[in-house]
Formats: structure tokens, sequence, C-alpha cells
């Protein structure tokens, strides 16, 4: 839940600057970006703090090889993905990869969820909901 806080909270202040004279922030796609961009460095040091990252190593599927391995690439390309975000050139391709790695990303949700096993912090009917205002969130701040 701190992830969807974090973005809720971080865009709102973004826009609210641009409301009184930020005037890059003066729309919502790019306080978006803002908010991801925060959002995803608190997610990505998850990928390489204990016990975080444990738990995320026990949410990959088993048919996956080399689980420490993914969950540091996933941290790695969440990194990246916010600081494409505030990058205006790069913004577009950063978020819709953001969308991908989000998709991708979501079957270790629902093995963690169905499981009982990793990260958890919600029902798995939430967790999709709050994936899909992630994916919303990412696709808006593209344009």
């Amino acid at each position: 839940m701190a992830p969807l806080i974090v973005l809720v909270v971080v865009t709102a202040l973004a826009r609210l600057a641009g409301v009184f004279g930020a005037g890059w922030l003066d729309s919502w796609p790019h306080a978006l970006r803002i908010g991801l961009a925060v959002m995803l460095l608190l997610t990505a040091t998850a990928h390489f703090q204990q016990p975080r990252r444990d738990a995320l190593i026990a949410m990959v599927p088993p048919r996956l090889p080399a689980p420490p391995a993914l969950v540091t690439l996933t941290g790695v390309l969440e990194a990246a993905a916010a600081v494409g975000l505030l990058i205006p050139p790069l913004a577009p391709v950063a978020a819709a990869g953001l969308v991908v790695l989000l998709l991708v990303m979501f079957p270790a949700n629902v093995r963690a969820a169905r499981g009982d096993l990793g990260i958890k912090t919600m029902p798995l009917p939430l967790r999709t909901v709050v994936q899909v205002v992630f994916v919303a969130a990412a696709v808006v701040a593209a344009f």
C-alpha cells in the first residue's frame, strides 16, 4: 500500500506546485511522472535491501531461472524507469517500458497472494486494482 500512497501524495504535491507556478508541473502527465519516479525509487530499494529482497525472491515463479538475478534486474529496471521519467525526451519510452515491466511482474504478485509468500501487503483483488492504477498512471505519464 505504501507505493500507492507515495504515488498519490507525490503526484498531488507536484500538481499543486504546478498550480502555484512550477510551470512544467502544471499538467497531470508531468505530475504523474514525478509521482511514479518517487514511487519507483521506493520500490526499487526493496530489490536490494533485506528482508524485502528475500521476500521478493520467494515471489518469483519457480519456472523462471535465477530468482535473485531477476529480482536484481527488476530493481535496476525500476530505478532506470524512475530516472527516465524525469528526462522529458525519454519519459514516453520510460513510461511505456514501465507498463511492460508492471505487466510482466504481476504474475509474481498473483503467486505471492495465492501461495501466502513473499511480500503480502494486500489481498489479490485489491492488488489487481492497484496494479491497474499503476499501469494507468504510466500510460498517462507517457503523454
